[in-house]
């Protein structure tokens, strides 16, 4: 049996920019996944049981969009990164020393989410030219999703 190459109306050219995209949104999203996991392990405070449910409800949410971002880049016909040093290397969402108080982690997240919502919108473009709606589509998604997330958040932020 052969290898086929791909066909799907993508030039590879543009394939490869929207993956180096979708890359980067992997990164966002694990870092911010892991961020968040580790938030909800060790945050305390008053707001602990409301935080910690909130947390958990958010980092499930982000360790299911890996599978689908990282599939979508294998659809695309390339490799998903899927190392620490290359999240590291690609991710715009910076690890956290220590473990912050819960404020902290709310306004850490919420820029954290910000973050992630530029990286997909900043993937719009190479979309559109490669006419590849089912990323516009995943891309959409992801950013209603941390949109929703940094409102909320934003708002427990506000007095």
């Amino acid at each position: 049996m052969s290898a086929q190459n791909i066909n799907i109306g993508i030039p590879e050219a543009k394939r490869k920019e929207i993956v180096q995209g979708l890359s980067r949104l992997l990164a966002d999203t694990y870092s911010l996944y892991l961020k968040t996991h580790s938030f909800h392990w060790n945050v305390t405070g008053p707001m602990f049981s409301t935080l910690h449910l909130m947390f958990e409800t958010q980092y499930t949410e982000m360790w299911a969009a890996t599978d689908i971002i990282a599939e979508r880049i294998r659809s695309l016909d390339e490799f998903a990164p899927g190392t620490y040093s290359e999240f590291s290397r690609l991710s715009s969402v910076p690890e956290t020393k220590g473990v912050p108080v819960a404020r902290d982690m709310i306004a850490q997240l919420l820029d954290g989410h910000e973050a992630v919502i530029r990286t997909a919108r900043s993937i719009i473009p190479a979309a559109e030219g490669g006419h590849d709606e089912a990323t516009l589509d995943l891309l959409t998604q992801r950013m209603q999703t941390h949109e929703k997330t940094a409102w909320m958040l934003r708002s427990l932020l506000r007095d």
